[in-house]
């Protein structure tokens, strides 16, 4: 998808992200400054001060979406929307009339995403990642990780909001923070492991490994309606972008093919659930998600996108069987 090297847009991935033995390892975040209530931080929450770089079709970007939407930030914050795709240099915003909801970046008029990265950093060196949080005050990137993002929107914007819903309550943080991680490395970025392998032995690991943890959650599904007890919580929504696209393009494309989640009745029911919560499916687009995997060159050089996307996340769930 291409990297910057000292300011320079560039072809090609960091060979940093591929292990001696073939795995995937992504690499970390570089922007991780963070927006707090008080501004005790350097970046006060205020309406109309920060603007979200994403695509609807990255899981880390849909992470932000979601939380936008939950804590009734719409116009608090705006967004800027890349055409699904991969393009020559990246992420991209522009009008596009197949795509009228990808709305292009009116605050900046970026047209390409690393332009925000060497905006910030005139010799920024590494990958231009969507969720990207900017900060129109100060001109600048204040954070690219969606982990943190989503921690900010979750509680320092509830005054501008005016929805106090916590989904990272205190009594519940260490049982969040511990199946977070499983999810992550095993689920969220497993995928990618499975999908961006260069060896038979690290795509079977992350294959394994994937599996292992999916039966795991159908299992625990079965016995409690949300991953930690009888709330929805931050995990819910960690793990909720990446069962929507799994179906339509992990797992063809990826080579997650052992089932589908429609296959798991546990986990099938409760995506829907998750999906109809109100203001969700408002950030679910299916058929963005099969044009944007597909056009990865490296797992689809011949650029061919697939005419379906079989996934109905409207119908009923059966998640009212259980607690909550």
């Amino acid at each position: 998808m291409g990297v910057l090297i000292d300011g320079v847009w560039n072809d090609g991935t960091l060979p940093e992200e591929t292990g001696a033995a073939g795995e995937f390892k992504r690499k970390d975040s570089s922007f991780r400054d963070h927006i707090t209530a008080d501004g005790s931080s350097g970046f006060k929450a205020e309406p109309g001060r920060y603007h979200l770089y994403v695509a609807h079709g990255c899981p880390w970007a849909h992470r932000t979406l979601i939380y936008r939407a939950l804590k009734k930030l719409d116009g608090a914050i705006t967004v800027a929307y890349s055409v699904p795709g991969l393009r020559e240099q990246g992420w991209t915003f522009e009008d596009d009339p197949r795509y009228p909801d990808c709305i292009p970046d009116t605050v900046n008029g970026f047209h390409y995403l690393h332009e925000a990265y060497t905006a910030s950093n005139a010799n920024y060196t590494g990958k231009v990642t969507v969720p990207t949080l900017w900060d129109n005050k100060t001109k600048r990137i204040v954070n690219n990780e969606s982990s943190e993002i989503i921690r900010m929107l979750n509680a320092a914007f509830n005054e501008i909001g005016g929805e106090h819903t916590d989904f990272y309550p205190k009594p519940l943080r260490a049982e969040i923070d511990r199946i977070n991680e499983t999810i992550y490395h095993n689920v969220n970025n497993g995928v990618y492991r499975c999908g961006f392998a260069k060896t038979q032995a690290a795509y079977e690991t992350a294959y394994d490994g994937l599996f292992a943890t999916l039966d795991e959650l159908e299992a625990r599904l079965g016995r409690q309606r949300y991953l930690v007890g009888r709330q929805i919580t931050e995990a819910d929504w960690r793990l909720f972008p990446t069962l929507v696209r799994f179906d339509v393009a992990y797992f063809s494309l990826f080579k997650c093919n052992r089932q589908r989640i429609a296959d798991y009745p546990n986990l099938n029911n409760y995506m829907r659930e998750l999906y109809q919560v109100p203001g969700v499916a408002k950030t679910v687009t299916p058929r963005y998600y099969v044009i944007n995997y597909y056009s990865i060159a490296r797992v689809n050089p011949t650029g061919i996108i697939p005419k379906g996307t079989p996934v109905d996340l409207a119908q009923p769930h059966d998640r009212g069987r259980l607690a909550a």
